[in-house]
């Protein structure tokens, strides 16, 4: 028995190892170990392949495991590994590499829709493996860490990878640096910055108040929502968020490139954070991901380590704004279907935009609002104490005015980020202030006795819940780290209070 390794993506991807033994019996060729009807056709596809070189199949049955037999196996990047069991069957020397490749009826080798994002998935759980994959795809996958990668064009170039070291050694692609391109050390690990400021605050004039707000918002990752007049800046402010958002670890970058690569978008190496800018009108499933029977990616997977920023929040479905309480709460959304169970991180922001009125004019000094009260209250109804409770940071918007002028820029905004980064990683401090657990709340949002002693008279006067005292201590957190202090002041819980979202309702 002769054996190779690949992976299948189905919960998450696993290693799969692909056996074959031939025996004694009437020419035949299985495929077993829970194949699915593409990997079935592969058989027709290796013939062919196979029939190609002039290759003489043995007059034995043929018989291909994948193994482990109980996991369900999809997609024709089997095929490569398949054909190059069958035609080294006589060779001593198969090395324990992993072979990925959809083959033509020319023997050809071929990428797949999701191989790319496989690879990618399986660079965070192996380390120091040889992959062979198609040539079209090796230069981007020679980015990934981990791997050792070589390209190859058709079947016969893969048999005489393993004939042959020296021709096997002129296959292997030349390390690509594009992802550790302009990195950054922080405390022993490397760090993508973003340098990408297309979109720039400096275009936003005025509305000093909301800026304060991204600026803290970015430094812990905390949710943020909008309310103001149309065409205030809201949505200005919201798009210019991702651009100062602390710098990725590798792993996140590779983490977003294979979520992307698995909503068959291109899988470039980006320092840039995922934006997703969902319409209101946007289906349950598509936001959530779903599908009647694989579980599919959608927009909260899709900005995990990002923005997710719903304008006309209200506009919402109440199903959709209510279904957000988990994915907000754990940081993880789970997508169940019959033939396939999916977890996926949702570390995201929540951006979201209002108006103050259905007429929008309710926060106006000029313009009268044409709404009546009950309107208003309808209009306000749709967004739930629970739901409000889980937004760290409200903001309303300034009334815009010819004097406002241009302030702090992005790239200003991102160095002070940046700093505040660094400040939280040199107090040994994995996760950002958002995402903080219990017990590191404890431990990092230390606070002086008067800041606690204003905490306390703001948990009485507000009816804070246990869950809005957590965010008011990270939100102050946040606003420490921006001012390089070890512990949260008495300021420091004032302006995180300021901020809280009971002028909303």
């Amino acid at each position: 028995m002769k054996s190779l390794l690949c992976a299948s993506y189905t919960d998450g991807v696993r290693v799969v190892q692909v056996e074959s033994v031939f025996t004694r019996g009437l020419p035949g060729f299985s495929i077993v170990g829970l194949a699915n009807t593409s990997i079935k056709e592969s058989a027709e596809r290796v013939k062919a392949a196979l029939s190609s070189l002039n290759f003489s199949f043995a007059a034995q049955k043929i018989t291909i495991n994948l193994s482990p037999s109980d996991l369900p196996k999809n997609g024709s990047h089997f095929d490569l590994a398949i054909a190059l069991l069958i035609a080294l069957q006589k060779s001593q020397n198969l090395e324990k590499v992993f072979v990925f490749g959809e083959l033509g009826l020319d023997g050809s080798v071929k990428s797949t829709a999701n191989l790319f994002s496989i690879l990618l998935f399986l660079s965070q759980n192996v380390r120091d493996a040889k992959i062979i994959v198609p040539k079209e795809i090796s230069f981007k996958a020679s980015a990934i860490p981990n791997f050792e990668i070589y390209g190859v064009s058709t079947l016969a170039d893969a048999i005489r990878f393993f004939e042959d070291s020296e021709f096997a050694s002129s296959l292997r692609e030349q390390k690509s640096d594009e992802i550790l391109k302009d990195v950054v050390e922080i405390c022993g690990k490397k760090y993508l910055p973003n340098r990408n400021f297309a979109l720039d605050f400096k275009d936003v004039l005025g509305q000093e108040r909301a800026k304060r707000g991204c600026l803290i918002s970015a430094v812990g990752m905390h949710n943020i929502i909008f309310e103001g007049s149309p065409g205030c800046g809201k949505s200005m402010c919201a798009k210019r968020l991702v651009h100062i958002l602390p710098p990725q670890s590798l792993d996140e970058v590779l983490n977003a490139a294979a979520y992307r690569s698995l909503n068959m978008q291109d899988s470039d190496f980006n320092a840039l954070r995922p934006f997703r800018s969902p319409h209101h009108t946007s289906t349950k499933s598509s936001i959530f991901g779903g599908g009647s029977n694989v579980a599919k990616i959608g927009e909260i997977a899709l900005a995990n380590g990002g923005v997710l920023f719903f304008d006309e929040f209200v506009h919402f479905s109440k199903q959709i704004i209510e279904s957000l309480r988990e994915p907000l709460e754990d940081h993880k959304i789970h997508i169940a279907r019959v033939n396939s169970k999916v977890t996926y991180d949702t570390k995201f922001i929540l951006a979201a935009a209002l108006n103050p009125c259905p007429c929008g004019n309710l926060l106006s000094k000029n313009l009268s609002c044409r709404c009546t009260p009950n309107e208003i209250k309808q209009y306000k109804s749709r967004l739930s104490e629970p739901i409000l409770d889980r937004i760290d940071l409200y903001v309303q918007m300034d009334e815009i005015s010819p004097s406002d002028k241009p302030s702090l820029s992005s790239k200003q905004m991102s160095e002070l980020v940046l700093n505040a980064f660094k400040f939280q990683k040199e107090r040994s401090q994995d996760e950002l202030n958002a995402n903080l657990s219990d017990s590191e709340v404890a431990k990092f949002c230390v606070t002086y006795d008067d800041a606690k002693a204003t905490l306390d008279t703001a948990v009485s006067r507000f009816s804070l819940s246990q869950r809005s005292i957590k965010k008011t201590l990270k939100v102050a957190r946040s606003i420490a780290d921006l001012e390089q202090n070890e512990k949260i002041s008495k300021q420091n819980i004032l302006e995180a209070l300021s901020f809280r979202t009971r002028e909303i309702l």
